[in-house]
């Protein structure tokens, strides 16, 4: 066996698992491993803020579904690693963190940045361990990678003391490869038994989350509607997993991010098929609307999801894509004929529930943003959008056709998410179209991984909602439980988002008009070409604008009258 040193086994353990791209930092208690990336064909962006390396690798994995790398050094690298630890966990996203440490036989001492990462990554984390043996090295980066990919998928930290890095081991890498992932398949009793429910449902829904889109599932989620003539609903983290214009689509239910329709819909229902759905609160609302007289079927990959919210009718433990696969063969079987009453319905609900987008008012509202958002960018196009009314209009009015183009932090929610993310999904997908979508507030945060962009020639546009508010909520009109507002104005503080925009190197415009933004969306698309950085679209919208929330989905208050 040869002797090569410890990181290069390492390295060469990243390559074989599909690792062309990491995002980091580097720093002293970390260099060998940078020295033995040289020459890899990693391609390693150097970020400005250690938690912009995480949201880079979340992006980049949210877009390939493998697992994404992110890189610090010791102490303070580790903690700002650690909100991208939590929001890579709350959405299920497999990516690998990797921090230097001081000398092993210095950490009782209180040594420089010697930090017990494990132990402050460990609630955040599926997995986190600090390597004290050398030899150990390639099969505990096996076993993260095993780790991040199994189940319920996640985040792993692996913390490197700098003499263990600079050891020597005996490692052959032409004989090794990745650790077998094994899929949760479902019961065949309890597939059956979700048969029958369905079928002796008179208003099934099938209710896609984003273990779907995990899953790989969306074309069997397909087959398996159209087979059995059940509309398909989808959470925040699902949108995408099924075509917004298909006949089937029931939209989004939920106390924020929803369609009207939508909820009049999943009230309607007398029985929900829920496929890798965590039965949120900005979902469910009051659990006694939300489950209602109706029966659930609920099909989670990771056991202990199942009863976390309520007890369903039926729970199953199963990949969705292994569960769909076995539900198809089982319905096959009986040749099921639907009723087109229920599906029908749900058009009706469609047409005479919408919500108004085309407004022409002065100052712009939100929602016309999106009208031209969906009419402007095709199905291939990627989204980003973080925390916000901006989120919660996008998940009102945003459309999505493809599984992995929507993206967006769910639970979690950090603020400045979306650039490091936006991106890792352009190094993930370099001839794609990547926009994020942003608020005023949230721009400021990791805005100076713009920089990133702009030297590594990253493009991709920023569509920027501005009200001109440090993080205004107006939620007590509502009724939702988070009543409170904050009234700091930009005027007072003078921020010129476009003059940001310049001192990366990057370019931005302003829009005031609702007639100026398709010219404006145009121009972005060309500049961010042109420039192969990021491009700003601020467009001003109205100061208090609301959004349609409530505490249940009976009791939803509409922020604008029903259109016609």
């Amino acid at each position: 066996m040869p002797r090569i040193p410890a990181m290069q086994a390492v390295v060469d353990v990243l390559v074989s698992e599909g690792v062309d791209t990491a995002f980091g930092c580097p720093g002293a208690a970390i260099l060998p491993l940078y020295h033995a990336m040289q020459d890899s064909g990693i391609e390693h962006l150097i970020v400005r803020h250690e938690e912009g390396a995480t949201h880079m690798a979340d992006g980049w994995a949210r877009t390939t579904g493998n697992v994404g790398v992110a890189i610090g050094t010791s102490g303070p690298a580790g903690t700002n690693m650690i909100t991208g630890l939590y929001t890579a966990q709350a959405d299920s996203i497999p990516i690998l963190c990797i921090t230097g440490q001081a000398d092993s036989r210095k950490l009782h001492t209180e040594a420089f940045q010697a930090v017990d990462i494990v132990e402050i990554a460990k609630p955040v984390t599926k997995w986190a361990v600090q390597v004290k043996e050398a030899a150990q090295l390639p099969w505990v980066f096996r076993e993260a990678f095993r780790i991040a990919r199994s189940g319920r998928p996640g985040p792993v930290l692996i913390d490197l003391p700098i003499d263990v890095q600079r050891q020597e081991i005996e490692w052959d890498s032409s004989i090794d490869s990745p650790l077998p992932v094994i899929r949760a398949t479902p019961s065949p009793a309890r597939v059956e038994r979700a048969l029958d429910l369905l079928l002796a449902a008179e208003r099934p829904l099938i209710l896609a989350g984003g273990g779907v889109v995990l899953g790989d599932a969306s074309d069997r989620l397909r087959t398996t509607a159209e087979l059995l003539g059940v509309p398909v609903g989808v959470t925040l983290m699902g949108k995408g997993s099924f075509p917004e214009d298909h006949e089937l689509f029931a939209g989004m239910a939920g106390i924020q991010t929803s369609q009207r329709w939508a909820n009049a819909a999943f009230l309607e229902a007398d029985l929900v098929l829920a496929l890798g759905a965590r039965f949120g609160d900005r979902h469910t609302g009051d659990l006694d609307v939300y489950r209602g007289n109706r029966k659930f079927i609920h099909v989670d990959i990771e056991p202990t999801q199942l009863g976390k919210v309520f007890g369903p009718d039926l729970g199953i433990v199963s990949d969705t894509g292994a569960f769909l696969d076995a539900l198809i063969e089982a319905a096959s079987k009986r040749s099921p004929a639907r009723d087109r009453a229920w599906p029908r319905r749900i058009g009706e609900l469609k047409e005479s529930l919408p919500r108004r987008e085309d407004f022409e008012d002065t100052p712009i509202k939100a929602p016309r943003v999106f009208k031209e958002i969906n009419e402007f960018y095709g199905e291939d196009a990627y989204f980003v959008t973080a925390i916000g009314l901006y989120q919660i209009w996008s998940g009102q009015f945003q459309r999505a056709h493809k599984p992995r183009h929507y993206q967006v932090c769910g639970q979690a929610g950090p603020l400045g998410w979306e650039i490091p993310a936006a991106i890792g999904v352009k190094k993930a997908k370099p001839e794609a179209e990547v926009v994020g979508v942003v608020g005023d507030y949230s721009f400021q945060f990791l805005v100076e991984e713009l920089a990133v962009a702009a030297q590594y020639d990253v493009g991709f546009v920023l569509i920027m909602l501005n009200n001109e508010y440090l993080g205004l909520i107006r939620q007590a009109e509502t009724g939702y439980e988070m009543n409170f507002e904050v009234d700091i104005h930009y005027d007072k503080i003078g921020t010129d988002n476009v003059k940001v925009m310049e001192a990366y190197g990057c370019s931005g415009t302003r829009v005031t008009e609702p007639g100026e933004i398709r010219a404006s969306l145009e121009w972005a698309r060309k500049e961010a070409e042109r420039t192969s950085r990021p491009v700003l679209v601020e467009i001003m919208i109205e100061r208090e604008g609301n959004a349609a929330m409530g505490k249940a989905l009976d009791s939803v208050v509409e922020f604008e009258p029903i259109a016609g």
